[in-house]
């Protein structure tokens, strides 16, 4: 535990899985491409589906949240935009990271044969897993910056830090990708325990609720979630126009960086076993 704080290793670790994505970025790609259009081989509207799955979890959301349950909030200092805005700030990067967990469970066991080659980069499958969710994660970004657009005719100036949270963003699902490929490799049941925590997780962060609408008993829970602090950067950026949760900019980074060299370390570690249990 000790040695995985230590800044040295991880800066290394950083350094070398960053070189090989490098390396293998145009393989990396093929291999997302490859992966879609296999999946929905065959279907009328083919890879089509891969957007059409999270956009449609995106509208039935703010169906539910922004119309059913509506909430009146906006017009003020404090809460500029409408609610709408509001959720679509934290449901995209979430979806997206969602989507990640769901398909790393699946990478390795569904490439074994690939695992077994000595000479194939095994490291890119995670990866994969990411490449995957850029297009909707991206269409969903326009979908909000256009929802704000048309509502308000102006974008706030904290837009500018998107390409920043895009690349920690990132980062961490890479990392998150990585332990859950390789540990999913040796206990199967993360798959289901992954889908368990996708589906409960949106509603222990600030996505359809403020912070101060949650009973003090239950707060704890809410700022221990890592991806509250993710969450409220991009409320930061696309929603409040200003930096309304400074302590989410240092916690969001640090846990980004943390989270891509210790999976890739566990990766690493773990690695020369993948072919006895796949």
């Amino acid at each position: 535990m000790i040695s995985s704080l230590r800044i040295g290793p991880n800066v290394q670790a950083f350094g070398e899985v960053v070189g090989i994505l490098r390396r293998h970025r145009g393989l990396t790609l093929e291999m997302a491409r490859a992966e879609i259009t296999s999946q929905h081989a065959g279907q009328m509207f083919g890879a089509a589906w891969a957007v059409a799955h999270p956009l449609f979890l995106m509208a039935l959301y703010l169906f539910v949240f922004g119309y059913v349950f509506r909430q009146r909030i906006g017009g003020t200092h404090e809460l500029p935009l409408d609610y709408t805005a509001y959720i679509l700030s934290g449901l995209v990067p979430w979806l997206a990271f969602q989507q990640v967990m769901g398909r790393a469970t699946a990478v390795l066991t569904g490439q074994a044969n690939l695992v077994k080659q000595v000479v194939f980069p095994v490291e890119i499958l995670p990866v994969t897993a990411v490449a995957t969710s850029l297009l909707p994660w991206a269409m969903g970004m326009a979908a909000q910056l256009g929802y704000v657009l048309v509502k308000t005719g102006e974008l706030h100036a904290t837009v500018l830090l998107l390409p920043v949270l895009f690349v920690l963003q990132l980062v961490a699902m890479i990392g998150v990708s990585m332990v859950l490929s390789c540990l999913a490799a040796f206990l199967r049941d993360i798959r289901e325990m992954v889908t368990l925590f996708t589906t409960a997780g949106i509603f222990a962060m600030p996505v359809f609720y403020l912070p101060a609408w949650v009973p003090p008993v239950f707060k704890p829970v809410l700022y221990a979630n890592p991806f509250s602090y993710m969450v409220w950067c991009y409320q930061d950026s696309l929603y409040f126009g200003r930096i309304e949760h400074p302590v989410a900019w240092v916690v969001f980074p640090l846990s980004s960086f943390f989270v891509f060299v210790i999976g890739y370390r566990l990766f690493r570690k773990l690695k020369p076993f993948f072919g006895n249990v796949l």
